[in-house]
């Protein structure tokens, strides 16, 4: 995708929020530009545009600058380091940091949304002015498609928030600097809703294919970005979240959605699923990719994987993304049998055999061959029986609490020897999770029928898990009734979307927290045996690394900064008053 930049070569609109009074421009020291000159050349006005794209999430690790992600938030992964940031997400005190930069998920997001729809408010206001090129040399500015962008980046920014907040003040048009913009009071999450599906259906009549932008615009929204994000958004409307009464029809919307995406008709473009699961992260291009943000080769020095996902023991400083024996314990063995099931063939003693294909992808475990070694994440007694430790994991150094390490952010090829580097994109939209989607609206619109089932077979059958027995196979029971395809849903989503920030909103938007994050958090305890073998038992993790769940945590609150700036015409959440 293409890296965009900040253009301070030019007058640009920055950061603005609800709380602004103002809009105002940025200018370069010694660079007199005003904004009519701006959209009185196409050149210019084509580089504003673009300037909406450094307005939107593009990593994983994002709270604190750096570090923590909603993996950790979620019963996904913990923090090994107690990081800050994410145990007070942990214990749910949100206020705590909601008005600074270390719980960027937060109040990070509500302002960098609001930043870009600033952009794309001015743009859409002001693209009739912008004439055509003067010359052929200069970048064309293709109105139709610059409308259609600014369309879907404001419907994505508007998304980012409902599913966070709920309803959201809708700012649509430039404010003069007169405007008090602290008077805008939320709307509710319906009409937010409304309004993003208003952009979105704009948006795919005047987007075009990935064929038709070529690769230099490789990652601009296409036709398919407009139909997955509609599908997407329709699916959280569906969520018992937003529809406490459980409104079939607007489970029916939802699918539909997703099946347009499938069909590929609107879009004139199809989508397959990736043959190989584990390389989701790391290609350059793929027929499941529907929207990424593909970053290019990335060296090893400085960038998150050294501080955040590596081994310290491989050369990594932190190593504090660590998967939870509740999330390990999800995967199912290579037979499509989850390991309570006693048929399973699942033994505690070797708890890393024969899983599903999935699980090498995602998770780095004890003795895993890694990098041209063995992982060792054990502790053992010498002859003085003083403890000591495997080289990647210490009780006294920061290391994995858990004795996971995500194998999903750290793709083996990345090494601290020889300067490695590697791809590690940014899925907004994928075909595998609109196959998610429209069975889990499917499901719930009108229960499991054969196109529920076939969601599930392609995805089961791709991650390389064998097909067994029954008509439908794949570990998947015969005539299941709704509420037990839910479940399989559910647990397909939290294998298939694992650490690609979904985990956590689906909690969330099926308020399920109290089943999910208010129970205890586990890890693996490993002993290396004198005769080199492995004593395997699961342990409930200390305090730091518990977490707690109360029905407020279903949203996030509003910003108190927000708050106090509208002198109470902005409400609160409930339970965060």
């Amino acid at each position: 995708m293409k890296n965009y930049k900040i253009f301070t070569a030019i007058l640009l609109l920055t950061l603005f929020s609800v709380s602004c009074k103002k809009d105002y421009l940025e200018r370069t020291p010694g660079v007199a530009i005003s904004e009519d000159e701006i959209f009185a050349d196409p050149a210019l006005a084509a580089r504003f545009a673009d300037n909406a794209y450094n307005y939107v999430i593009t990593k994983y690790v994002r709270f604190n600058d750096h570090r923590g992600c909603t993996a950790q938030a979620s019963d996904e992964a913990v923090s090994g380091n107690s990081e800050g940031s994410v145990t007070s997400l942990n214990r749910g005190l949100y206020h705590d940091h909601s008005n600074g930069p270390s719980l960027n998920d937060i109040y990070g997001v509500w302002k960098l949304m609001y930043a870009g729809i600033a952009v794309e408010n001015k743009m859409l206001a002001r693209i009739g002015e912008v004439p055509l090129p003067p010359a052929a040399n200069v970048p064309i500015f293709d109105a139709k498609r610059v409308e259609g962008e600014m369309r879907f980046l404001r419907a994505l920014s508007y998304f980012e928030l409902t599913k966070r907040f709920g309803g959201v003040p809708i700012i649509d048009k430039v404010y003069a600097v007169t405007d008090d913009l602290n008077s805008v009071p939320r709307s509710s999450f319906a009409q937010v809703t409304d309004f993003i599906l208003k952009d979105i259906e704009v948006a795919i009549t005047k987007l075009g294919t990935d064929a038709e932008y070529g690769p230099s615009n490789y990652g601009r929204p296409t036709i398919g970005a407009a139909l997955a994000l509609k599908a997407r958004v329709l699916l959280y409307a569906a969520s018992p979240l937003n529809n406490p009464n459980n409104d079939k029809t607007k489970w029916q919307v939802a699918a539909a959605a997703a099946a347009d995406v499938m069909a590929g008709t609107i879009a004139r473009q199809t989508y397959s699923l990736q043959p190989n699961y584990g390389e989701l992260l790391n290609l350059p291009s793929s027929p499941e990719y529907i929207m990424m943000r593909i970053k290019g080769p990335t060296p090893l020095a400085g960038e998150m994987m050294q501080d955040f996902s590596m081994s310290p023991g491989s050369g990594g400083a932190q190593g504090q993304m660590n998967p939870t024996q509740n999330h390990v314990d999800m995967y199912e063995m290579a037979n499509g049998k989850a390991i309570t099931d006693p048929t399973s063939g699942y033994d505690p003693q070797k708890p890393y055999q024969n899983r599903e294909p999935r699980f090498y992808n995602n998770i780095i475990y004890n003795d895993l061959a890694w990098q041209g070694r063995k992982i060792e994440m054990w502790t053992t007694l010498d002859a003085n029986n003083k403890i000591l430790f495997g080289k990647d994991y210490s009780t006294t150094i920061t290391y994995t609490a858990t004795r996971y390490y995500c194998k999903k952010y750290w793709p083996e090829v990345y090494r601290t020897v020889g300067g490695s580097t590697t791809l590690l994109n940014y899925l907004y939209f994928r075909y595998g999770e609109i196959l998610l989607n429209y069975a889990e609206a499917q499901n719930e619109a009108v229960g499991p029928d054969a196109t529920v089932y076939a969601q599930l077979i392609a995805l089961r059958q791709r991650a390389g898990i064998t097909k067994g027995a029954g008509s439908n196979g794949y570990g998947l029971k015969d005539n299941m009734t709704q509420d037990e395809m839910r479940a399989v849903i559910r647990h397909e989503r939290a294998i298939e979307l694992a650490f690609e920030d979904h985990r956590w909103y689906d909690i969330m938007r099926w308020k399920i927290g109290a089943q999910t994050i208010a129970v205890p958090m586990k890890g693996m305890d490993v002993v290396k045996n004198a005769n080199a073998t492995f004593t395997y038992t699961p342990i409930v993790l200390g305090p730091t690394y518990q977490k707690t769940w109360t029905e407020a945590q279903n949203l996030y609150p509003i910003p108190r900064a927000e708050i106090y700036k509208s002198k109470g015409v902005l409400t609160q959440n409930p339970g965060w008053e």
